[in-house]
């Protein structure tokens, strides 16, 4: 009989986009509760651990985050399995290096560093648009924030521009056609591309057509999409790839060009 809530899990039941070995234990940590879902986040243990390689052990992780050295969002995480999940800035003041977290062509959370001055923003999908106590109008994001007094003109799928020092909305882009889009889950997560056209489906999944820069098309389901710019112009800087899938052949063609020009 299960009693409270899950505390541990297995090693092969961790999502793909972590990329862990199979055979290296057991075990993989368990993001704790947070701002993002746990098949949607990255633990700070595996950050630090396996992606940046700054520490060895689980142990050496902990230490890091106990002497306050990481921040997430602006604020300081102590947490070892704190659930860090798409788009968030991990800041660290002490290399002075900032990072978001974003998803490459295959699906995996990548190490993408940025500047100091993008580490002062983040972009956040609308989630729900909703008047609380009192009538104050407020809106839900991605990351499970609620932000007072929100431009009216902002709706559901919406992104927002959200200044991480102010905790204020500064700019916001419409889910609209011709806008810039990355995909967030699904076959075609870690994809950029243009939205062409947006089906409904009433009581079913909304589908959205999605067309990159190599004019190729694919379509995934609404709650997949996140608005990262007007236009073709990104808000933020994107990973090694650009958002642009390759087929095998493709990319075997860019090795052995890479190989060749070696």
């Amino acid at each position: 009989m299960a009693r409270g809530p899950k505390k541990h899990l297995k090693r092969l039941a961790a999502p793909s986009s972590w990329m862990l070995d199979k055979l290296s234990g057991t075990y993989a940590p368990r993001p704790s509760p947070g701002p993002h879902k746990l098949r949607e986040s990255l633990p700070l243990t595996i950050f630090l651990r396996n992606r940046l390689k700054y520490a060895l052990t689980g142990k050496e992780v902990t230490s890091i985050v106990a002497q306050r050295l990481i921040k997430v969002d602006g604020k300081v995480r102590t947490d070892p399995t704190y659930p860090a999940g798409f788009m968030d800035v991990i800041s660290i003041e002490k290399s002075g290096e900032h990072f978001r977290l974003l998803y490459d062509v295959k699906g995996r959370f990548t190490i993408h560093r940025i500047t100091p001055e993008e580490a002062t923003y983040k972009l956040l999908k609308v989630r729900k648009v909703a008047i609380g106590n009192k009538g104050v109008p407020y809106v839900v994001t991605h990351d499970g924030r609620t932000i007072r007094y929100p431009d009216p003109l902002i709706k559901v799928n919406d992104t927002v521009r959200f200044d991480i020092e102010q905790g204020k909305i500064t700019d916001f882009v419409k889910f609209d056609t011709g806008n810039l889009v990355f995909i967030t889950g699904g076959r075609n997560r870690g994809r950029c591309g243009v939205i062409v056209h947006r089906e409904k489906h009433v009581g079913g999944f909304d589908i959205v057509h999605v067309k990159d820069s190599l004019d190729r098309t694919f379509a995934t389901r609404i709650s997949n999409i996140f608005v990262i710019g007007e236009g073709t112009k990104s808000w933020v800087s994107l990973p090694k790839g650009k958002g642009i899938k390759l087929t095998i052949a493709e990319e075997r063609d860019v090795r052995r060009r890479r190989a060749a020009e070696q």
